[in-house]
């Protein structure tokens, strides 16, 4: 089978394709045909920044080959998705069961992985800001897989303003169509403060005006992989909060909220009130060309790598 890999940190240039043996599920493990995966901005960081190279995972969708032992609930031909911790980029793939779900028969498996983990970090970080009703929101890095969640959900549960935050002014006609009431972007001397809550994708140099967009009172949930360092004084003076959500913690310590989120996402896409926007679909061959959009900022949405 063929699967993308680098052995050197660097740009997108540094991914090659090579031919592997097929992988074999183990306890609790799915081997899984892949028909989608999703390229998300910490596996791109990864690339670049990581101590050494690593397995290149993250979030896949396709047919179940074979369980590992002691898995229930899933079968061979199952449709599913689920997150690969190593080795997601490939034609077959090791998921973890407890992070795998069914996918319905409406859906499709690029479908799939720009909707489930994309929204399920976003309903969470939405749910860590503590969120009351008639608040406002910023999302930053907004036009992302997950942050065009973001922007939809904070509509959908009835914030009063959701100001999204984008590296361009060329996003401002994809993102007031998904519901923002205001675009801004990184350059901007004003991020539309004062906003109750921000959801972070970005971090790093912009968390400290993502900060200082917050009212007193105010929450900061970063959920991004950027990194950034926060002065308490900052946060002392307006009485403001930031909060760090994880996915993988969210997993081991409330596997019912996120069965719970992640069946309202596919019904809130199946009843058209949630849209997961896919930029591109490209093969797997093309992994550096998707790497590039991711760091290029330039994707209004998703980017699925189709084996």
């Amino acid at each position: 089978m063929r699967r993308v890999r680098y052995e050197v940190n660097g740009g997108p240039e540094v991914l090659f394709l090579e031919d592997v043996p097929v992988p074999v599920a183990g306890p609790g493990e799915l081997l899984v045909r892949v028909g989608a995966i999703g390229v998300s901005l910490p596996a791109v960081r990864r690339v670049r920044e990581a101590a050494e190279p690593l397995p290149l995972g993250g979030e896949v969708a396709g047919t179940v080959e074979a369980a590992g032992g002691g898995v229930t609930g899933f079968r061979a031909g199952d449709r599913v998705t689920g997150i690969c911790f190593a080795h997601g980029y490939a034609e077959l793939a090791v998921v973890h069961a407890s992070t795998a779900s069914h996918v319905p028969d409406a859906a499709t498996a690029v479908d799939a992985v720009a909707l489930v983990r994309g929204g399920l970090v976003a309903r969470g970080a939405w749910e860590a800001a503590r969120p009351v009703a008639g608040e406002s929101v910023l999302v930053t890095g907004a036009a992302s897989g997950v942050g065009q969640l973001a922007v939809q959900l904070a509509r959908l549960e009835g914030a009063s303003r959701v100001v999204a935050a984008a590296g361009s002014a060329a996003k401002a006609q994809f993102l007031c169509g998904l519901g923002a009431d205001e675009v801004v972007t990184y350059g901007d001397a004003s991020w539309g403060a004062p906003v109750d809550i921000v959801l972070d994708a970005v971090g790093g140099a912009l968390l400290a005006p993502a900060i200082a967009a917050l009212a007193p009172g105010g929450r900061l949930v970063a959920y991004s992989s950027g990194g950034g360092t926060v002065q308490a004084y900052d946060l002392l003076a307006g009485a403001k909060s930031v909060i760090g959500f994880q996915m993988a913690h969210l997993v081991r310590t409330r596997p019912g909220a996120y069965a719970r989120w992640r069946d309202e996402l596919w019904h809130l896409h199946a009843t058209g009130r949630l849209r997961a926007h896919v930029h591109a679909e490209l093969p797997l061959a093309d992994a550096a060309r998707a790497h590039a959009l991711i760091e290029s900022r330039a994707n209004q949405g998703k980017v699925v790598l189709v084996p």
